[in-house]
Order: C-alpha cells, then structure tokens, then sequence
C-alpha cells in the first residue's frame, strides 16, 4: 500500500471507529491514561493498528468476529519483529472487562520494552495475541 493511500485509509479509520474503540479511545486520548501519548488507527510499516503508544512501542488491537487469527498471528509476528509489543482484546471485553483491558494495557506500559516477555500467550483478558 503506497505511503498516501494508507494515510488516507487511516483518515477514514479515525472517521469510522467500532463503538468498542471509541470506548477505548475515551481512556486513551490526550494524554489521559497515564500520560501517555497514544494514537489511533497508526501505520507501522504495512500495516494500520488500531491504538499505539510509540514511544513505549507498543500496540493495542480490538479484534471482532471478522477477525483471522492466522492473518493476525502473522501480523503481530511482523509488528514484534518491529520492536513493538502486541496486545489483543476482543471488541466485547472492552464493554465487558475493561478495568481488566486497562490494567493490562497499564501493565504492558509499566514494564521496559527490554525485558516484556515475547506476546505468545494469552492476555489476562483472554484474547490470544
């Protein structure tokens, strides 16, 4: 996907947000959580994730019933050969679970880059990664 083009999809993926992330995106936002800065539907390298913290390098993922989890498994490879942790939630354990998405994510945030454990199992919120 030319550099332009996946701009412009991403545009269109901010305008067009699931009602899980922009629940999310409420706690994410303008430094809210934690001060942290994140963004929203971000390209890294061919790819658009959902929310990433660049600076902590990593990445939150919302997946849906439309989601395939070897197409997944294969971008989440090639997101952590990148340098970036990868952290998955199903859409639903956002309205369901999410104190338990937050400390997740707080805790991903919490620990060094350096010394993360490699996103082979799964989260506390139960999605695979």
């Amino acid at each position: 996907m030319r550099n332009g083009h996946k701009t412009g999809f991403a545009r269109h993926l901010r305008r067009n947000m699931t009602d899980a992330e922009r629940e999310l995106w409420h706690h994410l936002r303008n430094r809210a959580f934690m001060g942290h800065k994140f963004r929203r539907q971000y390209p890294v390298g061919p790819w658009i994730v959902d929310f990433a913290c660049p600076a902590q390098r990593l990445v939150v993922e919302l997946d849906g019933g439309q989601h395939e989890d070897s197409k997944d498994a294969a971008r989440t490879r090639g997101l952590e050969a990148r340098g970036f942790t990868v952290l998955r939630f199903w859409n639903n354990d956002v309205f369901l679970q999410q104190g338990i998405v937050l400390a997740v994510i707080l805790d991903a945030l919490s620990t060094p880059s350096a010394s993360r454990p490699p996103a082979g199992g799964q989260t506390s919120a139960g999605r695979p990664p």
